[in-house]
């Protein structure tokens, strides 16, 4: 699906996102890969985002225009101020909020612009008095980036007309399945042997994504393992607040030398490429950005059957799923993907095919513009409230 480009039909519109996250995680790279494609559709796309984040960083460096503005919390009446400010000089059609600290400024820049929209990326419910206010209240729209997201804000009284299920998106020419020679490059890179099963999982080191029950899966199949299984190789990829803990309870388990921390990756392209099966424990996602990638790349997904994930791995087709916070599941479905290369190969097909068709980053850009025009298009007094 391609965005529409110089369309005679459609005016040329001008849109900001608001996201001031000092770190860049899934959902700034769904927000930056939105910003370039609007912009490479003719659009004036920009971005007001943390002068010292990685995302006004990466998105400078990308050619795109940053407005600079920290907000250090959802009552920072200052902030608010000096985004009133920035969006009435630069007169946008359309505002974005992307994150929850943006979110809480809404409210204070309703007249600002033709139309404000947020995204919601959590599959938790929000706090059911503030939520109908801002969602059904102070915004035009609400994007959710699954079906779960949707049905948790729905919960928390926000009326279900006024949401927009827009999946998340990956690139899936650059996330794409690797060549013979690729695959060994990025192989050797990590210094995994030929018969080396490597079982990666990518995302923040926070305890809703589980990682606690990846390594009791990983210890469990350690102590009970054949010397005919393969070998089995776990490689953890990023950072956050629990990283110390999770170095505690990988020596407490005694299994340190199968598995890696790797800390925060900029790229996870070699890694995935290197890897054999993907793995997503969470006990909370609204969607899950790297398995998104990981599935465009062709790996099998083991995902926990929560939010987004639930929709998004197709169990027994895609990959596995299982049951947040059990381990023994997790440690089952590793050793039957360990131990068949036709199910690996079979089911990481599968994966590419389904992202392909339903979660590209260009079929996200569209749906987006498309309910941006719906809002603009709607007179203000008119929307649902």
């Amino acid at each position: 699906m391609a965005l529409e480009a110089n369309d005679d039909a459609s005016r040329r519109l001008s849109i900001v996102g608001v996201d001031p996250e000092p770190g860049f995680s899934g959902g700034e790279t769904q927000v930056l890969a939105l910003t370039l494609a609007l912009n490479a559709a003719g659009h004036r796309a920009e971005l007001i985002c943390d002068p010292a984040g990685r995302l006004f960083e990466r998105a400078l460096a990308a050619g795109i225009r940053c407005h600079p503005l920290r907000i250090r919390n959802a009552i920072d009446l200052a902030a608010a101020m000096r985004l009133r400010t920035i969006l009435r000089r630069e007169h946008f059609d359309v505002v974005h909020f992307h994150t929850s600290r943006a979110h809480s400024m809404a409210p204070f820049v309703r007249d600002c612009a033709s139309a404000t929209v947020v995204t919601r990326r959590m599959d938790y419910r929000p706090n059911r008095l503030f939520a109908p206010f801002l969602f059904n209240r102070s915004v035009d729209r609400v994007i959710a980036i699954s079906a779960g997201v949707a049905d948790s804000l729905e919960a928390a009284g926000v009326d279900r007309n006024r949401i927009a299920t827009i999946h998340s998106g990956v690139d899936c020419d650059r996330f794409c399945p690797p060549s013979i020679m690729q695959r060994d490059q990025a192989r050797s890179s990590l210094g995994l042997g030929r018969d080396e099963i490597a079982v990666v999982a990518i995302g923040s080191l926070e305890a809703r994504k589980g990682h606690r029950y990846l390594l009791e899966a990983a210890a469990s199949l350690a102590r009970t393992a054949s010397k005919h299984a393969p070998a089995i190789r776990y490689f953890i990829a990023g950072d956050g607040s629990i990283r110390r803990e999770i170095e505690n309870q990988i020596a407490q388990l005694g299994c340190p030398k199968g598995i890696t921390m790797l800390g925060r990756i900029d790229d996870p392209l070699t890694l995935l490429w290197a890897s054999d099966i993907f793995m997503m424990p969470s006990l909370k996602e609204g969607l899950g950005v790297a398995a998104l990638e990981a599935m465009s790349c062709g790996l099998p997904t083991i995902a926990s059957a929560v939010g987004g994930l639930a929709e998004l791995v197709e169990h027994d087709r895609t990959g596995v799923q299982v049951e947040p916070a059990h381990s023994d599941q997790l440690a089952s479905a590793i050793a039957r993907l360990a131990a068949s290369p036709e199910l690996r190969t079979r089911m990481g097909a599968a994966a590419r095919i389904r992202v392909e068709q339903n979660y590209s980053m260009a079929a996200m850009a569209a749906r987006t513009l498309a309910l941006y025009r719906a809002c603009l298009n709607q007179p203000r007094g008119e929307k649902k409230v």
